[in-house]
């Protein structure tokens, strides 16, 4: 779920979005069938990207079922910077308690991490102060968390001093953040999916084994992984689609929705991928096919939720730039630690090495610079979650027109298939190097 802005919702569609948000915070808080548990007197972490944008709607839908308490106000948190309602927010927590939390799931673990810093700034800080900003409940809790945790050797978690009811995340890459999500609450995280153009879609249910489509949103048709490549590389090709009943478990399908309830979308390709699990699940006694979320299209390269990088602005910037730039392509990759990064390959022009040396690292500088200016959410990804998603590897001269020789075609610009950038690499690092220094990026 990219933070969405507001897009021209009928009444009907905005009742239609709360009623499918109500069912995902009432899943979230189960354990089974007809279990849940919701209180007027609950508390979340407010992690949502505010009005203009479409989740900004949240808190003002849900208000109208069920008085849940944001952590902070919803009228200060639009007014605060990202790091500030996440102070905020934690401290507020720490007096009244947290028991819901929502928000990408790229962004609930980079605010879980910061729960670290309540340990470290606390260290030179008297009882008396603690005191002062602590509830006595949560105190004894604090006290009891830090004792375990210099026992056990590690830094405090969340889940040490919260006890969630209910834990959502939406947006790319969740799989990436899961685990260790889980790990920090003691609550796996129940995924859902929502768009702009859609509304709230999609939820995972208390066996977290898939998500479900809500069948009063949207009409859904799905578009086989073969069919989608075939349009990709012809245009003018009309991929077929198929229903809800004819998905195939294991296969990948591109999603098309037609938004129902007044709705100005009909067959509109949103660009998200997925995967069919299943046919029904035992543990949710259902018997419709469940999905699991992949990724945006190939054509668009999307890092935690933030930015949606495609082959027109990558282009846009390296022609701001003035970079002498033969020939490239881009590829998502995952790091060691699963975190999201776009690799890009590079070719120089060869009189440009002749002229200069070209480094990695400045190439990588100057090009971050004018994909800030031609995507403003790539900002974003520094400012807030402090991660930097870009990796280039400056390939020597020669390399794309040895593949395109070799292979009998051009590697495609965007996430061209896995063993293809393989093949090009392995092509890459049997050549001989122009000149020393060549293979660590440096020509």
């Amino acid at each position: 779920m990219h933070p969405m802005k507001v897009a021209p919702y009928t009444r009907s569609m905005l009742d239609t979005y709360k009623r499918n948000v109500m069912a995902c915070f009432i899943l979230a808080t189960g354990k089974g069938r007809g279990d849940f548990d919701i209180s007027v007197t609950d508390h979340m972490l407010y992690a949502l990207a505010p009005l203009p944008y479409a989740t900004g709607l949240l808190p003002l839908l849900i208000n109208d079922e069920i008085d849940i308490e944001y952590l902070p106000p919803v009228k200060e948190a639009v007014s605060m910077s990202f790091r500030e309602r996440n102070a905020k927010g934690f401290k507020m927590g720490l007096k009244k308690g947290i028991e819901y939390f929502f928000g990408l799931g790229s962004v609930t673990y980079f605010v879980s991490k910061s729960i670290a810093s309540i340990q470290e700034n606390g260290q030179n800080s008297s009882l008396s102060e603690k005191l002062n900003k602590i509830s006595p409940k949560m105190m004894m809790r604090y006290i009891a968390a830090k004792r375990k945790c210099r026992q056990e050797g590690r830094k405090l978690l969340p889940k040490d001093l919260f006890t969630l009811k209910g834990f959502m995340c939406a947006g790319t890459d969740n799989w990436c953040y899961k685990d260790d999500l889980e790990q920090m609450w003691g609550v796996r995280p129940m995924e859902i999916f929502a768009g702009t153009e859609p509304t709230c879609v999609g939820t995972e249910t208390w066996s977290r084994n898939g998500m479900y489509f809500f069948p009063d949103a949207c009409f859904y048709e799905f578009i086989p992984e073969d069919e989608m490549y075939k349009n990709l590389e012809d245009p003018s090709y009309v991929p077929r689609t198929y229903l809800m009943d004819e998905v195939i478990p294991g296969e990948k399908y591109e999603i098309v929705v037609t938004v129902l309830k007044g709705g100005a979308f009909v067959r509109y390709r949103v660009g998200d991928i997925y995967r069919c699990l299943g046919i029904g699940c035992r543990e949710d006694g259902t018997q419709i096919p469940r999905f699991s979320y992949i990724d945006r299209v190939p054509w668009v390269i999307d890092i935690a939720g933030f930015t949606r990088i495609t082959e027109n602005s990558i282009r846009h910037s390296i022609e701001l730039s003035g970079l002498q730039i033969e020939d490239w392509f881009a590829i998502k990759e995952y790091t060691k630690e699963n975190r999201p990064q776009l690799h890009l390959y590079v070719e120089m022009d060869r009189s440009t090495l002749l002229r200069t040396a070209v480094s990695r690292e400045i190439l990588k500088e100057h090009l971050s610079v004018y994909f800030k200016y031609v995507d403003h959410d790539y900002t974003d990804l520094k400012k807030i979650l402090d991660i930097d998603p870009l990796n280039i590897t400056i390939v020597r001269c020669g390399t794309f027109r040895e593949f395109e020789l070799t292979y009998g075609h051009r590697i495609r610009k965007m996430n061209p298939p896995l063993h293809e950038a393989a093949d090009f690499v392995a092509l890459q690092n049997l050549r001989e190097p122009l000149r020393k220094g060549g293979s660590d990026g440096k020509l």
